[in-house]
């Protein structure tokens, strides 16, 4: 199968290829316009999302393809208590290809195991977001001509942040790329991606400046804190607005930055900062669709584009004990492992075990 779960399963040449195919589709989209016509698409969002679902839904209906699903599972039979297996295995049946969201992370990964369609990893609780990922090296490649050599900052909730941790992932395996993590320590990058970084001898520091940091990076990757991950409104309000970007400190950033952000923004970049052309995050969200494009064209019409996992788990004996792990919901999957950078981490949300 072609699951798309974690953009680390991806060789570097097959990036490449969903880059360059990307730039094709934005230059010539009338050749593509019906390479997926017959075939449908479903989107389960069991979680809120414009920029992520909207795009999907537009990617499958620029190739000629169509789309079901749904944006609330409280209007399906989730809401009378269905499982994702039975709710995977019906689907799976009905389409093509599945694009999902779900707030458990792992979730993507279990629903693989019971889908004969490619499923689409769309965000996984707090743990990845591969095609907003896909997003991103696009806009890197387009705008600052490769992969290689930036400094990368990172900037906000690090710890929730799925999109942070599929970038950071992603960006590792490309050459003298280092990172720069600003975050309180509450919302401080997961051990398991440093312990991944650690492992490629990619370099990072851990500031808790932005405007003490910003003059030193190639890449900015805002993020909003999320207050949906907390356990507490009071836990949100105490690191709510921590960082800001604003005109100052731009002001002391390099002339050749570009600003990212996976959006929706809250309050973590000012509007001021939409007038300076190095804020890229709108022109950022319109890269993703073509991205998307050129990976559900792939799925659907590449047979020898294979996906091999970067990791494979066995069963292990000692269940995961992450509560926002999908195990914890679904009691029938059974407990995997594998082996990150020297420590056994659950091969659902990657945590450790």
């Amino acid at each position: 199968m072609k699951h798309v779960i974690d953009l680390d399963d991806f060789s570097l040449q097959q990036l490449q290829y969903i880059i360059d195919l990307s730039a094709q589709i934005m230059q010539n989209s009338a050749e593509f316009a019906q390479s997926c016509k017959g075939k449908i698409m479903a989107t389960l969002f069991y979680e809120p999302s414009t920029r992520t679902q909207m795009s999907f839904q537009a990617a499958m209906k620029r190739l000629g393809g169509d789309t079901i699903g749904f944006d609330n599972p409280m209007n399906s039979s989730v809401a009378k208590g269905e499982s994702l297996k039975d709710t995977i295995k019906i689907i799976a049946g009905y389409v093509d290809i599945i694009a999902m969201r779900h707030p458990m992370a792992g979730s993507a990964k279990a629903a693989t195991f019971y889908s004969d369609a490619p499923v689409i990893n769309g965000g996984d609780g707090s743990h990845l977001h591969p095609t907003q990922t896909l997003t991103d090296v696009i806009t890197l490649c387009r705008e600052k001509g490769t992969l290689n050599n930036h400094v990368i900052g990172l900037c906000g909730d690090l710890k929730n942040g799925r999109t942070v941790h599929s970038l950071a992932k992603t960006m590792s395996k490309f050459e003298g790329n280092s990172f720069v993590l600003i975050s309180t320590p509450q919302l401080a990058l997961p051990d398991y991606i440093k312990n991944l970084l650690d492992m490629r001898g990619c370099k990072y520091t851990e500031v808790n400046s932005l405007k003490e940091a910003i003059g030193t990076l190639d890449v900015l990757y805002m993020t909003r804190i999320q207050g949906e991950r907390f356990d507490s409104p009071e836990e949100y309000e105490k690191q709510k607005g921590v960082f800001v970007l604003d005109r100052p400190k731009m002001e002391l950033a390099k002339n050749d930055l570009i600003v990212l952000h996976p959006l929706p923004r809250v309050d973590e970049i000012a509007l001021e900062v939409d007038d300076d052309p190095r804020a890229l995050y709108f022109k950022q969200a319109v890269y993703g669709m073509y991205g998307r494009m050129a990976l559900i064209h792939t799925l659907l019409n590449n047979p020898e584009f294979e996906i091999t996992p970067a990791h494979k788990g066995k069963k292990s004996s000692n269940p995961c004990c992450n509560a926002k792990c999908i195990t914890q919901q679904e009691k029938y999957l059974y407990p995997g492992v594998y082996d990150m950078g020297g420590e056994a981490v659950c091969e659902f949300c990657e945590e450790e075990v």
